[in-house]
């Protein structure tokens, strides 16, 4: 893996990624397809939206498919059809979620399967094999994400097993190969929940220990939102500048602008696909509720100024009616109208760091998008 930053403008950058399995520009926004699939939306479809990298999750692939059908698949890109990059998150935040269902030691992580109970452990090491056997372009360490509120003693506990768990996937990592015919990488995450002592602490241990990239975990999970812009800036001032950036798991639109403010590169969020399939829809003035009476007979295109294939072809009153009757179709439309509105606000705002007004246009993005129906909610995904 390969990353060269090619403009700045602040603390905000613009750059590209190479993989064995093709380039992806940043700032990047990943398609959420957790089992391997972005729900509702075919991968030729997500490529002529612009999605240059997807994510996916090594919890649901460990469980369904399971490592031996993904090898004898020849991995997780020829199994879905997918020739881009695939980042794989390692499951942390899963195990985090089934928190009556796991036990957390030193070794690793004894969890209960949400699907029948079955009894499962992962280790740093097991957590690196799986995603050889899944071959992801980019690989994640194994973590304990802290819930909000926690105690800093807590904190301070957990980010010391977790840097302990990265050096061991490092190790692992190391002293394994790719399975496949190209190569991977490892990125550690950061995290410390609200504490800006544990923070820094972490970002500093972490980036002695030269990961090809780096994530911030813990975040988007109950605190303020000012709270989280400000740890995001404590960690991006500490970590490398030379490697790329990853924010787990955030999140609306604002977030993203104020992150990619602070230096993050990279992003993932369930919410597009998610409130596309619960009729929300992002627009460059806002949020609508899709299945609202006042869009019965409005025959207008969701936002006219966009250029995804729902808003060249369908109007706002067939969106409403494929919701109120409950027909598929309608969740694929709404799905494919978020995520391209995601891949037009990763890539305006590479745009408008090329030509230094990001800090100008971010403000006025805001403004416009802040003219919603509905509140946004952060959503993340078991």
């Amino acid at each position: 893996m390969k990353f060269e930053i090619r403009h700045t403008d602040g603390n905000a950058r613009t750059g590209e990624i190479s993989t064995e399995h093709g380039t992806f520009h940043t700032p990047a926004f990943m398609p959420v397809g957790t089992q391997g699939t972005v729900k509702t939306v075919p991968q030729q479809v997500l490529h002529d939206i612009g999605a240059e990298i997807i994510l996916s999750n090594t919890y649901h692939l460990f469980l369904r498919p399971g490592t031996e059908i993904l090898h004898h698949a020849g991995g997780l890109h020829k199994f879905m059809g997918w020739n881009g990059p695939i980042l794989t998150d390692s499951g942390g935040y899963q195990i985090f979620s089934l928190s009556d269902l796991r036990k957390i030691e030193e070794n690793g992580v004894e969890f209960r399967s949400h699907l029948d109970g079955s009894l499962h452990t992962f280790t740093p090491e097991s957590v690196v094999d799986i995603q050889r056997y899944i071959g992801s372009d980019i690989m994640m360490v194994l973590d304990e994400c802290t819930p909000y509120p926690c105690e800093n003693e807590y904190a301070e506990r957990s980010n010391e097993l977790t840097m302990r768990w990265a050096d061991r996937c490092q190790k692992r990592f190391k002293n394994t190969q790719p399975l496949y015919e190209h190569a991977q990488a490892l990125f550690a995450i950061v995290q410390g929940s609200v504490f800006e002592n544990i923070r820094k602490h972490s970002a500093s241990v972490l980036s002695d220990m030269d990961f090809e990239g780096y994530a911030i975990g813990g975040l988007a999970v109950g605190e303020p939102k000012e709270m989280m812009y400000d740890m995001i800036s404590v960690c991006t001032d500490v970590l490398p500048k030379q490697k790329p950036r990853y924010l787990m798991g955030v999140g609306t639109p604002e977030n993203l602008l104020e992150a990619i403010e602070r230096g993050v590169d990279m992003f993932d969020c369930v919410l597009p696909t998610r409130n596309g399939r619960n009729a929300m829809l992002f627009t460059k003035h806002g949020t609508m509720t899709i299945t609202n009476a006042k869009y019965k007979e409005d025959f207008s295109p969701v936002d006219s100024s966009c250029e995804c294939s729902t808003c060249k072809n369908y109007s706002r009153a067939y969106l409403r009616h494929l919701f109120q009757v409950k027909e598929i179709l309608g969740l694929h439309l709404a799905s494919v109208h978020n995520l391209y509105f995601y891949q037009w606000l990763m890539r305006t705002a590479r745009e408008k760091i090329r030509s230094n007004h990001f800090q100008t246009w971010k403000k006025e993005i805001l403004n416009s998008l802040h003219q919603s129906e509905n509140t946004y909610s952060q959503i993340q995904e078991v």
